[in-house]
């Protein structure tokens, strides 16, 4: 279990996280449609989550969003590096409804997002900009290659939790342990 705090002049965030947990999870960042997204990230990808973020919102959401997506990693990054016995890659295609995103994970130590997902506008009151952003804070703070396409769909809420779920099972299959007891990497070092 670790626990990570960010305190700077626009947030206020305390992150507890389970790698190997079961998905449970206690999540307010005062964001409705955020919280929805990170409830889903905890129980698809099995890591046990507890996130409380105060955070600038009367100005908007992208100060917290992004620096949840940082805390959240360097929480995860606690427990998973140094990395040994787990499956380090994955990918999967996930669909909700019409929606379908494809995801793949390198955990590499070496950040790098693709992300396209071309949406635009507003899922209530939240910047749907806001997800690439999210995502990009996590892979660059986690040390992961990450992909993200979306292959179909037409609902931005469908797609954003597709992408949300296809993330959490196919990082929880790249993180998986395996009986090789080895660094999965050539380089006997990731």
């Amino acid at each position: 279990m670790s626990e990570v705090t960010r305190k700077t002049k626009e947030t206020d965030i305390t992150v507890k996280t389970n790698l190997y947990g079961d998905g449970k999870y206690n999540i307010n960042t005062k964001i409705g449609f955020f919280d929805h997204m990170l409830e889903a990230l905890s129980k698809h990808s099995m890591i046990d989550m507890d996130i409380v973020c105060d955070g600038d919102i009367h100005i908007d959401y992208h100060h917290s969003v992004e620096d949840v997506a940082i805390t959240l990693a360097k929480a995860i990054r606690k427990d998973l590096f140094p990395i040994s016995s787990i499956n380090r890659f994955a990918s999967r295609d996930i669909v909700m409804d019409e929606a379908c995103v494809e995801c793949g994970i390198d955990v590499s130590n070496r950040a790098f997002l693709v992300f396209d997902l071309p949406i635009s506008g507003k899922i209530g009151d939240f910047d749907t900009e806001l997800v690439e952003e999210f995502f990009r804070a996590l892979a660059f703070n986690l040390g992961i290659t990450l992909h993200l396409v979306l292959k179909r769909g037409v609902n931005k809420h469908h797609i954003v939790e597709c992408a949300f779920k296809s993330f959490a099972i196919t990082f929880r299959e790249a993180i998986a342990k395996n009986d090789k007891n080895s660094v999965p990497s050539t380089k006997g070092i990731i």
